[in-house]
């Protein structure tokens, strides 16, 4: 292709993923806005001068209109029309080759010029880097900001991040520039024929600009709400979609239904209060601008009578106008979709641009690992209950040493704190008082990366991708071999099944697809994955909640041993409700209420006959009625 060279230079205008080393974005609008449009400034720049050089030559084309219309006249009266072209260009040569070249080459190359502005720079490059931004500075937000809202919703409000602002943008400085370079060159064309000309056309860009200020301040608002009622109805779709076993299984949907309904029927009333609002300013302009064009009209004749004003200035004056009409016609609907991107651009900001819930000291360096020794210290955690009044601290001065190589299995009650000292050991929340430390280190002080690169951990809730299942694998390991990956699932007992799993497109074995969250394995498959990725990563500090809840018996038997060969060097932290699968740990801490009541070996809290013992007694009645 012999434009391609051409295209690749504009493209490599906008580098998308070049790095930066903050990508918090502000969160006032203008800011917000700059602070992305400004890695891209010289593009939007180009866009700038396009718009005036464009409105220039548009303006351009209808004077030499006039200019035609009055040059035929004056030669038809001179009597010259019998030489035909010749005389025409011997008398006009150089004016009419100058306006050919205008409308022919000259006009082509600036609208050429936008387009690959437009095209290549801004929509591939300025998009794309917005959306990935967005995305870098979400993705780096704390559990409790994706805890807080849809993932659907998230998601939405990210990928139209970077169409919203390129949109508001374009139509800023492509189209609303351009119809205000033509206004002012109109005024000062009309002007420059008669003052009178000239203040209608002020007065008639003034009464735009105070319609304008009248109803921007609306359409700015409801396109706002505009957005935020759309992004609601995907969040709610994504939702249901997720979860549509859930939705089947409980037969509700004609529920899931009215759920969405009612969010479609929040955006529809957003939607009409918006363009209730457009309607309005589009029949009060359309009401002024007619007015205005009959009065042009009016004075261009009157003029003409009196002998002030030429034919071809007439023309020239009507064709002006009426260009200008149909212009601000469109800026009003170009404004429809300006407003509209400004509305999502601020919906878009309120989340995207929160500041993050967690982030690392400035100073923070990373974890030192030695032996792997961990200490809470006096730690007080409550996600905020205390403050709102709801409820007592989660975790309660809690103070509790797990030595190197130490296994130590953390037993209590349903919503006694277990997962919680977890998520606050690898840093997803931070204690409102206290410390946790590993090898001495204030787990505060380094960098999240680092803490939790020294972790495995399997999780009560398997956390799977939809991808292969060898990606899934070795997804806590980059760069793990085939033969890794294989002899990591062997040890997980998950090999057999894989070699069976075959997806929708033919791919088999470890490079089928599972579906989302690995809806298309069992429950008892999944666990076995996400063991196999424990394995895997091999890391020094291993964690298991609830690892092998999933399984039955006797696979969680052949499992258990593995996990206890995986546990050999390993400073090891684990949750089970099953309590004989914790008995064989070096340790059992008893927890209630966010407090340790008891600890020690299995066998040395059954005989202290506290709460150890009776939940063991608990299960013990709870398996022989099973």
């Amino acid at each position: 292709m012999i434009f391609l060279p051409i295209l690749r230079l504009f493209e490599r205008w906008i580098d998308p993923f070049a790095p930066r080393a903050d990508y918090e974005p502000p969160n006032r609008l203008l800011a917000y806005v700059w602070h992305y449009v400004g890695q891209a400034r010289w593009a939007f720049a180009a866009l700038l001068v396009y718009g005036f050089i464009n409105a220039i030559v548009e303006a351009a084309l209808f004077a030499f209109m006039g200019d035609l219309v009055d040059m035929l006249g004056a030669f038809a009266e001179a009597g010259r029309r019998e030489e035909g072209w010749a005389g025409l260009m011997a008398s006009h040569g150089p004016t009419l080759l100058m306006m050919v070249f205008v409308v022919a080459i000259g006009r082509a190359l600036v609208i050429a010029f936008g387009a690959l502005i437009e095209e290549q720079v801004i929509v591939p490059g300025f998009f794309t880097l917005m959306r990935w931004q967005s995305h870098k500075h979400v993705v780096a937000q704390s559990l409790t900001f994706f805890q807080n809202d849809l993932a659907g919703r998230i998601a939405a409000k990210v990928q139209q991040s970077g169409h919203a602002a390129g949109e508001m943008m374009i139509a800023l400085l492509q189209v609303i520039w351009f119809i205000a370079v033509y206004g002012v060159t109109t005024l000062g064309l009309l002007t420059a024929l008669d003052w009178r000309l000239g203040a209608v056309v002020a007065v008639w860009i003034a009464a735009f600009v105070a319609i304008a200020w009248f109803f921007i301040p609306r359409i700015r608002w409801h396109g706002r709400n505009t957005a935020e009622a759309a992004s609601v109805a995907s969040g709610r779709m994504v939702d249901g979609y997720s979860n549509i076993t859930t939705v089947k299984l409980y037969g509700h949907d004609s529920r899931e239904e009215d759920w969405v309904r009612d969010a479609y029927v929040a955006q529809y009333t957003a939607l009409r209060d918006f363009t209730r609002a457009l309607t309005g300013v589009r029949v009060t302009l359309s009401t002024v601008s007619g007015l205005m064009i009959a009065i042009i009209a009016w004075l261009a004749v009157d003029l003409w009578l009196a002998e002030s004003m030429s034919l071809g200035a007439v023309a020239f004056s009507l064709a002006l106008v009426l260009r200008l009409n149909l212009l601000m016609g469109r800026l009003m609907g170009n404004l429809n979709g300006f407003f509209r991107a400004m509305g999502t651009v601020q919906n878009t900001m309120e989340m995207v641009a929160k500041p993050l819930g967690l982030v690392d000291a400035r100073d923070a360096g990373p974890l030192r690992f030695d032996q792997g020794r961990m200490e809470f210290r006096n730690v007080d955690f409550d996600y905020g209950r205390v403050e709102t009044g709801d409820e007592g601290p989660v975790i309660d001065d809690f103070s509790l040493t797990i030595e190197p190589g130490e296994r130590v299995g953390l037993v209590g009650p349903s919503g006694a704190g277990k997962s919680t000292l977890v998520n606050l050991l690898l840093r997803f929340h931070d204690p409102e008082r206290g410390k946790i430390l590993i090898d001495g280190q204030d787990i505060a002080t380094v960098t999240q990366e680092s803490l939790r690169a020294n972790f495995s951990i399997v999780q009560q809730e398997v956390a799977l991708f939809h991808r292969s299942v060898g990606e899934n694998i070795a997804y806590g390991r980059v760069g793990a071999s085939d033969e890794e990956i294989e002899a990591a699932a062997a040890k997980a007992r998950a090999d057999a099944f894989i070699a069976n799993l075959e997806d929708a497109r033919g791919r088999r074995g470890y490079e089928a697809r599972i579906g989302e969250r690995g809806v298309k394995l069992s429950g008892g498959q999944r666990q076995r994955i996400a063991i196999a990725r424990v394995f895997a990563r091999d890391a020094p500090i291993l964690i298991l909640d609830e690892a092998t809840a999933q399984l039955d018996s006797e696979v969680e038997a052949v499992i258990q041993e593995n996990l206890f060969e995986l546990m050999k060097g390993k400073t090891v932290i684990a949750i089970a409700h099953r309590l004989s699968t914790l008995s064989a740990m070096d340790r059992l801490v008893v927890i209630d209420a966010g407090r340790i009541v008891e600890q020690g070996r299995h066998a040395e809290l059954i005989e202290a006959g506290g709460l150890y013992a009776r939940l063991w007694a608990l299960q013990a009645r709870v398996d022989e009625t099973a």
